[in-house]
Formats: structure tokens, sequence, C-alpha cells
């Protein structure tokens, strides 16, 4: 089977104190941080006995927190990513930490979903770490949250970075109606693709990979729907891809997120960013806005 895998384990705390998100600042207890360096342990196990099962393998980390402050989520990654039967392993990171390790990652399968929060870190200072990235060679793309007051922010990222690394914006879904036309407009043109985020897509009853292909697992071994219908479909270490795998419409109203949306069969977000689907990385140039 050729399988997603979003992982998130008992890690809820970040070095940063983003207002918009409840993890902002936590602080885990070590006995939260051994459980959760033990729980991916178990999980990179059995990933590498999923190659001679016959499995290929596309993983995405994606914690309540900040994962590349911690040794155990670094030496995973370059370990994923140097396995055969692992087409892709990807991480969201603030990019906060020392960057020297990735020089051990594999290129071809290592990949970053790189998001910046102005006012927790010097622009420059984020600057400097995506461009590392990118002499490397390593894919990543680069974004951040649509908020009025990050408008300046975000033209700047856009002046400084690279033509060919795209920029993408989440915007802001928490008050209806929260952007003019007009500034609608504007952030089209940085980022060509963000009316495709500023939707969301309805989605009760419809097919979805989710469940079937793409599957959300905990650092438990429970593996959930998705990441917004929580419902349990079973455990990976018990029941495994074939006994996980079955279509399953969706039985949320509207799905808005793009971990989620983009795994709807009726959306042609798979086409759109082929390779670069779990970071974030269209697999088309445009030829308006500033991505080119």
């Amino acid at each position: 089977m050729k399988a997603t895998l979003y992982y998130r384990g008992s890690l809820t705390s970040c070095n940063y104190a983003c207002p918009y998100c409840p993890f902002s600042k936590n602080v885990d207890s070590r006995a939260t941080l051994n459980k959760d360096r033990a729980q991916l342990e178990r999980f990179a196990v059995w990933v590498r006995e999923q190659g001679a099962l016959g499995h290929r393998l596309s993983i995405f980390f994606n914690p309540y927190g900040e994962a590349l402050i911690h040794s155990w989520y670094r030496s995973t990654m370059i370990e994923l990513s140097h396995m055969e039967h692992v087409e892709k392993v990807a991480v969201q990171t603030n990019l906060s930490t020392k960057l020297d390790w990735t020089q051990e990652l594999n290129k071809q399968t290592a990949a970053m979903w790189a998001t910046y929060h102005p006012g927790e870190t010097k622009e420059q200072a984020f600057i400097s770490q995506a461009m590392k990235l990118y002499e490397l060679g390593i894919q990543y793309s680069v974004g951040t949250v649509g908020l009025r007051q990050a408008f300046p922010a975000i033209r700047s990222l856009r002046s400084q970075l690279p033509k060919d690394v795209y920029l993408w914006i989440n915007a802001y879904k928490d008050r209806p109606h929260y952007y003019s036309n007009d500034e609608v407009a504007e952030l089209t043109a940085i980022d060509p693709y963000f009316h495709w985020n500023l939707q969301d897509y309805s989605s009760q009853g419809r097919a979805c990979r989710a469940g079937e292909d793409v599957f959300y697992v905990q650092g438990d071994g429970r593996v959930k729907h998705c990441y917004q219908d929580r419902r349990v479909i079973g455990h990976l270490y018990r029941d495994g891809l074939e006994g996980l795998s079955t279509k399953r419409p969706c039985r949320m109203e509207k799905c808005g997120c793009y971990i989620g949306y983009i795994h709807m069969e009726e959306q042609p977000f798979r086409e759109m960013y082929g390779n670069g689907l779990l970071e974030r990385v269209p697999h088309a140039q445009v030829t308006s806005g500033s991505y080119v």
C-alpha cells in the first residue's frame, strides 16, 4: 500500500507564544517529554518494518508544539529520510532550532513546512534560517497566518525570499468576512493559491482519502479518521495499514484546513501540489503573482 501518515505524539509544548495558538509557551514535564520520545521511537520501528511488507510511506510530523527543538525528532527525520520505502518525511516547524543537522538528511525525501510568526522571532533571523535550507537544497515552503497586523511582514518576506520559494498565507477565518476585496486581491498577488484556503469546503458525505490511504496517527498508536473528525478508526500497531484501510465518507459539515481538504477526492490538490503536497509546495509554477 502507498499511504500517508500524519503523526502527532504527546508533545504539547512550544518555545513561541503566538496569541492564536493554544499551545504557545506550554511547558511539558520531563515525564511527558520522555513519553513523547518513546512513542516516536516506537513509531520509527514500525515504519522501518513496513518496507519488508511492501508498503511505501509519506510521513508528516505535526505535533502540538515545536518538534525540531527536540533531538529525537531531528534524529528520526534523518533516519526515516534514508529508508528506501519512505517517499517523503516532512515536518511543520518554526525554524527556531539550529540547522546543522539537516546536512545529514536525504535531500530527495526530506522537506519542511516552515511557519513564520511575526513578533516571536526577528524577521532577518527567520530569513537566514530559510536561506540555509535553500542553500542545502532541502525542499520547503514558508507561510504565516494572514492577520492584518502581519501584512507588512508578509510583504517583506515575499520581497526577500527567492522567487522559487512558495510563500503561502493561511486565511484568518475566526471572524467572518475578515478581508476586504482589496485585501484578498493583495494577498492573492503574493500567494496565488490564497483563494483555495480562503474558503471552506462542503465535505459531509463526500469521498475523502482519510481513513483509506491517509491516516492520522496518535503517539499511542490510535488512528483517528482525520484532524477534525476525531473518531478512532483503529490502532496502527494492532491493525496495520490493511486492517485500517477502508473508504470512509466525511462526517463533518465543512473542511477548512489544508491538511484536511487536500485529501478530498473531488478536489484538485493532489494534481496541483504533486510530490510537494505534504510540505505545501505546488507542483506547477504559476504565471501570475509573485511565485514564478
